[in-house]
């Protein structure tokens, strides 16, 4: 329940941070300098919705008092009706304030690691994997993230039989984690001589990134074999043996990378997406013994799940998981996904909200 010693507390907090981001042995200190700058960044939005709230909140309890007080009959009124839209104003930014004070997941400040698939649709398929990993790159570089490929399997038609990358920046797991699932177009493609509309689809996994201390892996488990880098271009294809293929005995999971001319950056690429998936594994299986944990579909992301439909000839995307609808596809694939992001994030808060 919002009160107004809590947005106080909170807006205490903020103010005491801002005063810590100029201390000297603050800014000495990277670790420290780097949490408080993102504990303020955190806080900025939720203390300027506080501030409004309170302003309001007192806009409110002064048009009610008019409304009783004033001698005026007219002004009596005229207070009421401001009173009453005064109070909806109020209303919604409590319901605001509450979904953004729900605890955020620490895994969502990290960067992380995007898998696209190609599905089913054969060529066109592995084209619209192409299509997704260009949408995530344009996003990444509208929020200044850093976007790396990690391992890619190309097809001659410019399409992906799958890509692995990397996305480092603040709070890059936290804005891309929703996008895991079965993403469908329906579309003419290149490829279909005579304009009729396919149906592919392409399978996206969103795995939070995590350094080595965070994920404990045996070497003894681990089994990695050297081999020449296949696939289109390069001159280095083929000519050295610079692919990695490691498995992880225990569990099964196979990761190759081979993008790199050097055998071991390719191994140290193979590796990071091995802890993610290892990661993602390890906190699958701790919310599977949750029982009586509340799971949504939005929250749980299945990759089975059909979680998007991008239809070309009605320029129009549909999440079918919120039930959300917009008409810009163009510039959806162009990268400009924040709005859709953010009703995923915003409706993620609301169920976390309700179960608790």
């Amino acid at each position: 329940m919002i009160t107004p010693e809590k947005l106080q507390g909170i807006i205490d907090k903020f103010e005491s941070i801002e005063q810590r981001l100029g201390d000297p042995e603050v800014l000495r200190d990277a670790k420290k300098l780097q949490d408080l700058s993102r504990e303020h960044a955190r806080l900025r939005e939720i203390v300027e919705a506080a501030r409004e709230y309170q302003r309001v909140h007192d806009e409110h309890a002064q048009a009610l008092e008019l409304a009783e007080s004033s001698e005026d009959a007219e002004m009596r009124q005229l207070a009421r009706h401001e009173a009453e839209s005064l109070r909806q104003l109020e209303g919604e930014l409590a319901a605001k304030l509450e979904i953004m004070l729900v605890p955020p997941d620490p895994l969502d400040e990290k960067s992380t690691i995007v898998e696209v698939r190609a599905g089913t649709g054969g060529d066109e398929a592995a084209l619209f994997a192409a299509d997704l990993a260009r949408m995530y790159q344009r996003y990444a570089e509208r929020r200044s993230w850093k976007m790396e490929v990690l391992s890619s399997s190309p097809t001659g038609i410019g399409g992906f039989k799958e890509i692995i990358f990397s996305v480092r920046g603040t709070g890059a797991y936290g804005r891309l984690r929703f996008e895991s699932g079965v993403h469908r177009v329906q579309r003419v493609p290149e490829t279909e001589a005579s304009g009729r509309i396919h149906t592919s689809t392409a399978t996206v996994a969103v795995l939070p990134e995590v350094e080595a201390v965070e994920v404990q892996i045996n070497p003894a488990d681990l089994e990695i074999e050297t081999m020449r880098a296949g696939g289109p271009g390069g001159q280095h294809v083929n000519t050295s043996d610079s692919a990695v293929r490691i498995v992880h005995r225990p569990t099964g999971i196979e990761v190759r990378c081979q993008d790199e001319r050097s055998q071991l950056k390719n191994k140290d690429k193979a590796m990071k997406i091995l802890r993610s998936r290892l990661y993602e594994r390890q906190r699958a299986e701790q919310q599977e013994k949750r029982a009586d944990e509340r799971r949504s579909q939005i929250g749980s992301a299945e990759r089975s799940e059909k979680v998007r439909t991008y239809n070309f000839p009605q320029s129009r995307l549909t999440d079918h998981r919120i039930g959300l609808t917009v008409h810009n596809l163009s510039e959806i694939l162009d990268g400009d996904i924040d709005d859709v992001v953010q009703a995923l994030v915003t409706e993620h808060q609301r169920a976390q909200l309700a179960s608790r």
